[in-house]
């Protein structure tokens, strides 16, 4: 083992509801405790969040409803949890942003004091951005095995960015060459708005993806609740998200 721990380091993974910390509860917590002498133990529990599992989020953990219908809630399970962390330090792979929120949410919520004062926390994810950097000129060296001189300079930026297009292209044979096919795979997630506050269902209908109506049509929420297409025009949404609501809503109408 190359780290040298000087006390139990627990790695962990969430699967979750969602990726709103305050909001979303855990369906599933993995932890490895791995101890100074490279001894290790582990633990997996599915966990009823007790609310709904979105089929966005089942899509992506393969975790549903009904898989934690019989499961413990994680008030039943945080004192298990705690009992394997204490006196720990934490690991994970985007940790700090999301994982250990998340877990102190929780946590707190099922009554336990946690203090993330007494943790070292330790992101693989962080150190792999820092230690391999995922910026234009890291790109440019490695696609184009050229430095990039002027950097944030808005000229050469942009021929800086379209030879490492071009050259990513030739790079991997599998990566189509049509901006039809590129385009498809750049996007994250499909949307109807460039915000991602309007997703699409598999019938290809516009849904919320936020709010007290995510998940739910568009065109079915302006039918039964005029008033929250109101709320969204005059609240702070960017104006193309505000631009495609109201085509939706003026299609609801027919």
């Amino acid at each position: 083992m190359n780290l040298k721990l000087h006390k139990p380091l627990c790695v962990f993974d969430l699967e979750t509801t969602g990726i709103q910390v305050a909001k979303d509860r855990i369906v599933e917590i993995s932890i490895l405790k791995v101890n100074p002498d490279a001894s290790r133990e582990s633990k997996t529990w599915l966990v009823n969040p007790e609310m709904f599992i979105p089929k966005e989020s089942s899509d992506i953990h393969g975790i549903t409803n009904e898989d934690v219908k019989d499961s413990p809630t994680f008030k039943e399970i945080a004192g298990k949890v705690i009992d394997m962390i204490t006196g720990c330090d934490l690991g994970g792979f985007n940790s700090n942003r999301f994982d250990v929120p998340l877990l102190a949410e929780e946590l707190l919520r099922a009554g336990f004091d946690f203090d993330l004062t007494k943790f070292k926390l330790v992101d693989a994810q962080t150190i792999f951005h820092k230690m391999e950097p995922r910026n234009l000129t890291a790109a440019y060296q490695f696609y184009c095995r050229k430095s990039l001189e002027n950097a944030h300079s808005a000229e050469a930026d942009v021929l800086a960015t379209f030879e490492v297009l071009d050259a990513q292209v030739g790079h991997y044979p599998d990566l189509p060459n049509d901006i039809a096919g590129l385009s498809e795979i750049s996007s994250h997630h499909k949307f109807a708005d460039l915000a991602g506050f309007i997703a699409f269902d598999k019938e290809e209908k516009e849904v919320f993806s936020f709010g007290k109506y995510k998940g739910q049509r568009v065109k079915d929420v302006f039918q039964k609740d005029l008033g929250y297409y109101g709320w969204i025009q005059n609240a702070d949404f960017p104006l193309y998200t505000k631009k495609v609501l109201t085509g939706i809503q003026l299609r609801s109408k027919f």
